[in-house]
């Protein structure tokens, strides 16, 4: 009888992770500065450095942001997990809620609303299309709502979707407006108190260059006093913001244990935004797609969304007829270390999704995908 162990180490080899050159709708590549941030000794979710940690922490979040709203924090979950804080805390059962659909993850908060008992009305456009002021005008006259939740930056599409006024026909009629902007915190103005954003939220593995696992978010001064009314219980006792809050306050109240790693890991690649300032940071975003875009067009490939509404973080490019989807990007990722994505939903074998978000924006990065896709594509 053998006393070999089946658990013994050897049939469970080291990690091996080989750096990645991360191109894809994300997580984006980590500076180092953050990798060795993560390196750093614990401490208690409730000690005093990490208290003093969360405050700098929030502080460079309402930077980012570009919000002076009290109530601006990191949800300990992933991106998903703040779209569901902003779902769960502002929609009770019966209210009315109108969704602006034009990407898979519009669709995934009308699944989110409707999961929580709201009485969703949904309008459509096609994949990689924004919505005017006036369509969500027109569905507001038919049905008001409580809320209207709206992609700022499409992950599925790569479609920038303008807010301004759209923002001002949601409060026109009362409503409160809640914004997905995980591909777009970070690389892109979001300006969440210029347009008047009453929930807005992210993750921290696009434009921030974090690892995933945290998602940032923030409510509005008309979305705290929302909460503050509700007539029952937030359905979600994780992220309830009546008791999250309280952790995140200056009560201090135990609420969980926060991710300490994951929180350091974010608070140095805020320090990297800051000290590289919004504007830089916006401006390298938007050269290095240009530089991507151009690139790609001299290749002979088609960009699905328009320029103007194309969002500098994340390019769909359009699968040439007669190419195979898998093969290129396996032949990336194996000859060329390179990561790209495909297509989700609608977009499945018909788009490339390429991503230049925070760390990974480097012209080295866009030089490097071209040069291998016109080997493969050839």
């Amino acid at each position: 009888m053998s006393n070999a162990n089946p658990h013994s180490t050897s049939n469970y080899p080291e990690l091996e992770s080989y750096p990645r050159v991360l191109l894809g709708p994300g997580p984006s590549m980590v500076h180092p500065r953050v990798l060795r941030a993560m390196a750093a000794p614990l401490v208690g979710h409730l000690d005093p450095y990490f208290i003093e940690l969360m405050d700098r922490t929030q502080e460079l979040l309402r930077y980012v942001f570009e919000t002076e709203n009290g109530l601006t924090i990191p949800i300990s979950g992933t991106g998903s997990a703040a779209m569901e804080a902003s779902v769960a805390n502002m929609v009770e059962p019966g209210d009315s809620v109108l969704v602006c659909i034009n990407g898979y993850f519009g669709l995934r908060m009308q699944n989110m609303m409707e999961r929580y008992g709201a009485i969703v009305e949904a309008i459509q456009r096609p994949w990689g299309e924004v919505f005017t002021p006036s369509e969500v005008k027109q569905a507001l006259y038919k049905r008001p709502a409580k809320v209207v939740a709206i992609v700022h930056a499409e992950t599925s599409t790569g479609a920038k979707q303008p807010l301004d006024e759209i923002s001002q026909v949601v409060h026109d009629q009362g409503g409160l407006l809640i914004v997905d902007a995980v591909t777009s915190l970070g690389g892109m103005p979001v300006r969440v108190d210029e347009i008047g954003i009453d929930v807005c939220y992210s993750a921290s593995q696009k434009c921030l260059s974090v690892p995933p696992g945290l998602g940032p978010i923030t409510f509005g001064p008309r979305a705290v006093e929302a909460l503050k009314k509700r007539k029952t219980a937030v359905a979600n006792w994780y992220l309830d913001m009546t008791l999250v809050q309280k952790y995140w306050g200056p009560e201090r109240t135990y609420h969980h244990t926060a991710p300490i790693t994951s929180n350091y890991a974010l608070y140095e690649g805020l320090r990297l935004i800051a000290e590289e300032g919004l504007d830089n940071r916006w401006a390298r975003h938007r050269e290095n797609a240009q530089l991507l875009w151009a690139g790609l067009e001299d290749l002979g490939l088609t960009l699905h969304v328009p320029e103007e509404h194309r969002l500098v973080s994340l390019t769909a490019v359009c699968i040439p007829e007669g190419v195979e989807d898998l093969k290129v990007r396996k032949r990336l990722l194996q000859e060329y270390n390179i990561e790209i994505a495909g297509g989700l939903g609608e977009f499945k074998g018909k788009v490339w999704r390429i991503g230049l978000m925070g760390f990974s924006s480097r012209k080295e990065n866009v030089v490097l995908l071209l040069g291998a896709l016109e080997r493969i594509l050839k």
